[in-house]
């Protein structure tokens, strides 16, 4: 498998969404690219679309989650592993110093794991960006407008988010990098109507001391993207592993798949970060829903470096 890395320099803010819409994320999980990407090679042709499923389904393309990126200094969620941090014993601040991480910088990760991590003086995503909220109006009939909030994030200067692809074949690195340029245009997250997520394209290479952890054999595995086993594979996977549930649902945003707007199935996942003792495939499910007119993929295949 080869790797390659994208970061998004975003010219306005985005609308990663939770629950509700005037809540936000600065981050964005691997289901919502793989879906974008999946608009953008719709509007090529139904081959085009075709061949990206089966690229992903048959594990010849993989994506991590969108994670911060901070200048040159890239970020990896925290392995929900065990650690000793040194010198922590009865140290209830530093404890809660650990327990408040999220993301590390991938050039510390070792320290973090073998407890030598300085969690004070370390990176941290303090001036990643600030939230925001944007005020807009609904048009309901002639003559009523409601004005609702949408929670938006805004990037600094120099910052953003990034992703891995790991591909195997040549095909494969130009359908994604053509359907990436086309999506910088369109943009990624919601209200994109309204200017939301466009960004500029930049590629970079992965280190080599990080490409031998996504390959290397090891006793712990990180997913570096939301994913879930397949029914054969669950019960193994779940042995030994230390994760987070997360659930994923949205809309469909196919004028082709219904008359009215309908919600794909909810489909709950292990959360990036999620640690397992041996690796797995996972899938590309099918989230449509009764009165549907087409499959809708929900991407849930893992990225698994060794930690």
């Amino acid at each position: 498998m080869e790797y390659k890395i994208y970061r998004f320099a975003f010219q306005s803010a985005v609308h990663f969404g939770r629950e509700n819409l005037d809540e936000g994320e600065y981050a964005c999980c691997a289901d919502t690219l793989f879906s974008a990407l999946c608009q953008e090679a719709l509007k090529m042709g139904d081959d085009v679309l075709q061949s990206l499923y089966h690229y992903a389904k048959d594990g010849n393309l993989l994506l991590s989650d969108l994670f911060p990126y901070m200048g040159d200094t890239y970020f990896v969620p925290k392995p929900m592993k065990r650690i000793h941090a040194q010198n922590s014993d009865g140290n209830s601040v530093l404890k809660k110093a650990y327990k408040k991480l999220k993301y590390i910088s991938i050039e510390l990760l070792d320290s973090y794991l073998d407890g030598t991590y300085d969690v004070f003086n370390a990176p941290n995503l303090e001036k990643l960006g600030h939230f925001d909220m944007k005020t807009a109006a609904s048009v309901r009939g002639e003559e009523k407008t409601e004005p609702y909030r949408i929670g938006t994030y805004y990037y600094e200067d120099g910052n953003g988010l990034y992703f891995i692809l790991g591909y195997q074949e040549a095909r494969v690195l130009d359908l994604v990098e053509q359907l990436l340029e086309n999506l910088s245009f369109s943009g990624i997250g919601g209200k994109r109507a309204s200017g939301l997520g466009r960004f500029e394209l930049f590629s970079g290479t992965v280190s080599n001391h990080f490409r031998k952890r996504l390959g290397e054999n090891g006793k712990r595995y990180m997913t570096l993207s939301v994913s879930l086993p397949t029914d054969d594979e669950l019960e193994t996977v779940l042995r030994d592993a230390s994760y987070l549930l997360r659930k994923r649902s949205g809309f469909v945003l196919s004028e082709r798949y219904a008359p009215e707007q309908m919600r794909k199935r909810d489909l709950y996942v292990f959360q990036s970060g999620s640690c397992f003792a041996v690796r797995f495939e996972g899938d590309v499910y099918d989230v449509s829903d009764k009165g549907g007119r087409h499959p809708v993929y929900r991407y849930a295949k893992p990225m698994l470096m060794e930690v």
